[in-house]
């Protein structure tokens, strides 16, 4: 029998590590009980989960809901009227059409540890239609603003599994994340379908430790951007702005071609703490960040890096389409002052003398970071219209 490469403790116990989370008994600079390797320490915290059965999250008001078919809010109420109260009631809910929803709204201290969603089976392209929201600690701009779907790592709103430590998205619309989020005072979370039509089904789970977090916790912060780059200035921004001391942790990249050939000679560079014209990281290509090389030849996804959307070219003869991620959980890119992160839309001339082909593709991405707060105000998300290529 061939003997494992990392056992399962060793493996948990790499993961904290890398999560910042220690092995030895609680203490006040380290989050608690997280990772396998410290899933035998005790710390003072208490799990809650909230869902649609239990909207606040409180100490024993989970499935409460008495079956009432006239409620629409009561989504089972027909399936669980003979057998009453604490029957799978409410299990889901239904978001209007334009309308926002508060799935989350508790006090703290306490760190979120996972969230699971779902909608309708078929996104049919709902997923950049329905936007989450995260607010820490009573803040009025949000800390993380990005589509559902993109979110989870799932580009174009077109389904591809994902199997990695922060994110897994499983058959057929299940979403699943596990970066860890503190907050202090209050933690908010809402849901916007900015579609022209009711949502048939959302549902989640939302788990979290009520517990102290230490004082040198910072905040979770996600953000979208797309943009059809200019190919006489072939840079994408995936991020800037960013003001304050933190770690960046994650990149997700949705990437539609608009020529044909190669894509992804270009390079991403992170510009820290005062960086001018040139940066500080400057990486060697596309494919390299994302962990591969000599091109995407087939699809794979991993605990760290990712290349899931196996879509070479539409079957109609569309665009060619990407979905990558790239995790820094065991790298993760610290900043003491300031962040900007960029990426080339860079190809070949194909049989023609020229070297480098600058390219005008579609790019959207997901920038994942910690920080203190407060943080710069975010761009302006696009309407709902401008979220997919045109």
């Amino acid at each position: 029998m061939k003997k494992p490469a990392l056992s399962l403790l060793a493996a948990g116990l790499v993961v904290a590590a890398a999560a910042g989370f220690s092995q030895a008994p609680a203490r006040s600079d380290v989050l608690p009980n997280f990772g396998l390797g410290s899933l035998p320490l005790m710390a003072d915290v208490e799990t809650r989960l909230v869902s649609p059965e239990n909207p606040t999250g409180e100490r024993g008001k989970g499935g409460m809901a008495i079956p009432d078919p006239t409620n629409p809010d009561l989504a089972f109420s027909g399936s669980a009227r003979l057998l009453g109260q604490g029957w799978k009631v409410r299990p889901f809910i239904k978001p209007k059409a334009g309308s926002t929803v508060t799935i989350m709204d508790v006090d703290g201290p306490g760190t979120i540890q996972h969230i699971w969603m779902a909608t309708e089976t078929s996104w049919s392209g709902n997923g950049r239609a329905c936007v989450l929201r995260f607010y820490w600690d009573g803040e009025t701009q949000p800390s993380i603003e990005v589509p559902m779907t993109d979110f989870f790592a799932v580009g174009h709103d077109a389904f591809a599994r994902v199997d990695s430590l922060a994110v897994i998205v499983n058959p057929t619309s299940a979403l699943n994340c596990y970066w860890p989020m503190p907050f202090r005072k209050h933690a908010k979370v809402t849901f916007t379908n900015d579609n022209d039509r009711d949502l048939g089904l959302m549902t989640y789970q939302i788990t979290y430790a009520r517990g102290e977090v230490p004082a040198n916790a910072a905040y979770f912060h996600a953000q979208w951007r797309k943009a059809v780059v200019d190919p006489s200035r072939p840079d994408y921004t995936i991020v800037d702005g960013v003001k304050g001391q933190g770690k960046y942790v994650g990149t997700f990249l949705s990437w539609t071609q608009l020529h044909a050939g190669w894509f992804g000679e270009g390079e991403v560079k992170f510009y820290l703490d005062g960086d001018g014209k040139f940066p500080t990281i400057c990486g060697t290509g596309t494919e390299d960040y994302f962990g591969g090389s000599y091109g995407f030849p087939e699809t794979y996804s991993t605990a760290y890096v990712g290349n899931t959307l196996d879509q070479k070219g539409a079957p109609d003869g569309g665009p060619k389409k990407w979905s990558l991620y790239r995790w820094h959980i065991m790298d993760p890119i610290a900043f003491k002052r300031d962040l900007r992160m960029t990426i080339q839309a860079l190809g070949w001339y194909n049989g023609t003398p020229g070297g480098y082909r600058p390219l005008a593709d579609d790019v959207a991405s997901v920038a994942y970071w910690y920080q203190v707060e407060p943080h710069a105000p975010f761009p302006k998300l696009p309407d709902v219209k401008d979220r997919w290529p045109r």
